[in-house]
């Protein structure tokens, strides 16, 4: 590729070079991207596509009914077809496609399994016993596994990391409370507590039992978590000794608070359902606050009980022979990244279906105050949240991406849609942190010392400000006339250059990985005014070109997350090369043969009907613990990327004429 794109030069003077011929593709390619993404928007004006996790939902979702008694047989066998459609072959079960057997997903499933039926002697469960007890057994499982199990009477209640209700009187000024969580984990074990409190059981048949699990068996298992025998003073000792003591509290019913205690969690966790698709409108909290509730007398015929079982259930997708949970839905998300991408495309601001989107998204603004008024009073709620409602929990993430959406389509209502921006803007400065970076929900959530907590296994106990989510938000103030001039803005610039990797990139805490963090911090500063060669910008591009696969295309499979030797590495994707796509665009490499064989990637892989296929997760939950598949990330991204290649190419081109003239 060493002719270079001529612009100024007459067509019928020249030979038509590479890039023209790039750029007709690319604008076909955009053109059917767009048909497509309109042909799948709901009628009242939003998108939203599946959102895809493990096995562990429909797992959870067979345990739940058979606690409560209310399971479908039907259901629970479409269930256990989707679960053993994802056993791996060495007989345990992933928590990402193709990804490794992870223990508790694998506990989870064999005994989902045999709740619906399926005996020790079946073939697929004789190969998950033998992977299982390889991986060290029940005891190895993280404690929301082992909490369910003690449900039924497979672990031992004493044994389980202790979640005291009480914690919810802890004053929002002392040193642990329950806003030094994060929020996610505070909608899932804040109804736990509950159920801690009250031991929940259910009786099962002897068949379904998993003593086998455990390695040596049951009676010769140590069930308690181990001490740190290399530091004797250590966190991890000091929070098992207060759970040991709050076990022994237990034992001798010293517990003169549990009554209040109790109260107050109900009427924390009541206030969170209302505005909202259930707790937290996440299923973690949903199935929690389900079982809560039955726990606190509430009857299954209980208008409250019937609403949170049916907000649980929406999240089910059957099909003929199968059934599948999912964790959440994402309306807004899709939405605002739908509409991003078909304004960035080309598509006008005044197009009848965005400014249909853009009116619907907008009725969507948080108006209430939620949880993180904690640590941040006094501001007026303004953000977005990723659901259909979730009133308590508005996202940086969301809101800023809902605003760089929004810039670019004109509402017939424009004071409206100008205060609705202006207050969003206002919200996301208000929720900026102490290091000058920005998180999810939180603002200065960042007390690592708490994951030491035993019952913090599920490695997302904090909410800290990461780069993806600042590069985000940089992109969308520069979008509405903030500088480097501005003192926020330069903090936020240096938490950016901190959090550099020594290889040049950036860790991706939303999005896998590397690759997508990259892409998101040079946008972010390529947007503010960051000269692109200053020696981060540079190291951070030659990063995505050294990681580009030979096929042209871009993949990171999620074990980037526990061995940071295969950063950047992995089969190509449509989303993962969309983001190595953008990240060298907005570095201003536009005629590179990295640039040139990705975009080429994105076209030759774009199926007929505009979409594009996409297999791997490259969605993160918690990293190491729980990862998306988001079905519409294989549909905007790639578009986006298309529309920021010609669009930049455009400016090249006509620079180049300017300069000719």
């Amino acid at each position: 590729m060493s002719e270079a794109f001529s612009p100024s030069r007459p067509h019928s003077e020249r030979k038509q070079s590479p890039w023209e011929a790039l750029l007709r593709g690319v604008s076909s390619g955009i053109e059917s991207a767009q048909k497509y993404l309109f042909s799948i928007q709901h009628e009242d004006g939003y998108w939203c596509g599946e959102l895809e996790a493990d096995t562990t939902l429909e797992s959870d979702y067979i345990m739940l009914h058979t606690l409560l008694g209310t399971g479908n047989p039907e259901r629970f066998r479409k269930a256990c077809n989707w679960i053993l459609a994802h056993q791996n072959e060495d007989g345990g079960w992933p928590i990402y496609e193709l990804g490794p057997s992870e223990i508790s997903a694998s506990v989870k499933a064999y005994f989902a399994l045999k709740l619906s039926g399926y005996t020790a002697e079946s073939p697929a469960l004789e190969r998950a016993r033998r992977k299982i007890v390889a991986m060290g057994g029940i005891t190895r499982c993280n404690t929301y596994t082992k909490i369910y199990l003690c449900f039924f009477g497979q672990y031992d209640y004493d044994a389980v990391p202790a979640i005291p209700p009480e914690m919810v009187l802890f004053p929002n000024w002392f040193w642990f409370n329950i806003y030094e969580m994060s929020s996610w984990s505070r909608g899932i074990f804040m109804p736990l507590a509950i159920v801690y409190a009250k031991k929940p059981f259910k009786k099962i048949s002897p068949e379904m039992a998993i003593d086998e699990l455990f390695v040596g068996g049951k009676e010769k298992a140590n069930l308690h978590l181990h001490w740190d025998t290399r530091r004797i003073v250590s966190w991890r000792n000091f929070f098992l000794a207060a759970d040991r003591l709050t076990h022994w509290l237990e034992r001798f019913h010293v517990r003169p608070l549990r009554s209040v205690a109790i109260k107050a969690t109900e009427k924390w966790m009541l206030e969170r359902c209302e505005k909202s698709d259930g707790l937290g409108a996440i299923f973690p909290a949903m199935m929690n606050s389900i079982i809560a509730l039955r726990c606190l007398g509430y009857s299954v015929d209980d208008p409250l009980f019937i609403r949170a079982m049916d907000e649980l259930e929406q999240l089910g997708i059957e099909e003929e022979d199968t059934f599948r949970m999912q964790p959440c839905k994402s309306p807004v998300w899709d939405s605002v990244y739908a509409m991003f991408a078909l304004s960035e495309s080309g598509v006008d601001r005044t197009e009848p279906k965005l400014v249909q989107a853009a009116d619907w998204v907008l009725k969507k603004q948080v108006t209430h105050p939620g949880d993180w008024c904690v640590k941040n009073p006094g501001v007026a709620p303004a953000g977005w949240y990723f659901e259909f409602n979730n009133e308590f929990y508005p996202d940086v993430d969301d809101t800023a991406q809902v605003c760089l959406a929004l810039n670019l389509i004109d509402h017939p209502n424009e004071r409206y849609q100008s205060d609705s921006l202006q207050r969003a803007i206002d919200w996301v400065f208000s929720m900026q942190c102490k290091n000058g970076g920005w998180a999810a929900f939180d603002k200065d959530n960042t007390k690592m010392v708490f994951q030491n907590i035993p019952f913090a296994d599920h490695n997302a106990m904090l909410d800290p400000p990461t780069v993806d989510i600042t590069g985000r938000v940089l992109e969308m103030l520069a979008a509405r006339g903030y500088t480097r001039a501005d003192k926020r803005m330069r903090r936020a610039i240096d938490f950016i250059v901190r959090e550099q990797e020594q290889d040049g990139s950036w860790f991706g805490r939303w999005g896998c990985n590397y690759v997508y963090g990259t892409m998101l911090c040079l946008r972010g500063l390529e947007a503010i005014g960051v000269d692109r060669n200053e020696p981060y910008m540079l190291q951070a591009v030659e990063w995505l070109r050294m990681v580009q696969n030979t096929d042209g295309g871009w993949g990171e499979t999620l074990g980037s997350y526990d061995n940071p030797v295969l950063r950047g590495v992995g089969p190509s994707t449509a989303s993962q090369t969309a983001w190595g796509v953008m990240g060298l665009v907005a570095s201003g490499d536009l005629r590179s043969e990295s640039v040139h064989r990705g975009v080429e990637w994105l076209l030759k892989n774009q199926l007929p009907s505009g979409s594009w296929k996409e297999v791997p997760y490259t969605g993160t939950g918690f990293p190491r613990v729980f990862y998306l598949k988001y079905h519409m990330y294989a549909e905007y991204f790639p578009l986006l990327a298309l529309a920021a290649y010609r669009r930049a190419m455009g400016m090249v081109a006509g620079s180049d004429s300017a300069r000719s003239a």
